[in-house]
């Protein structure tokens, strides 16, 4: 599974910096660093939809308080 998070300027503003540091953990403490490749993009060019995230090219805004339902939701229960 791969899972990208945009770290472009509007985004970084929004915390994508903890979004990213939040699915590590996440990935980490499920031992999931074998199924789940974390990448970053310069911009997705959704700029008004928050924090752009996609999981195998399906596209989600995620704020920094939603990482874990997103998490089970989105990329936990898909595997």
């Amino acid at each position: 599974m791969k899972v990208t998070i945009c770290i472009g300027s509007s985004c970084h503003i929004k915390g994508s910096r903890l979004v990213v540091e939040a699915l590590q953990e996440l990935i980490s403490q499920n031992e999931l660093d074998d199924k789940v490749e974390l990448c970053g993009a310069f911009c997705m060019n959704k700029c008004q939809s928050g924090i752009c995230v996609t999981v195998d090219d399906e596209l989600f805004s995620v704020t920094p308080d939603k990482v874990n339902d997103f998490f089970q939701n989105n990329i936990l229960s898909k595997l």
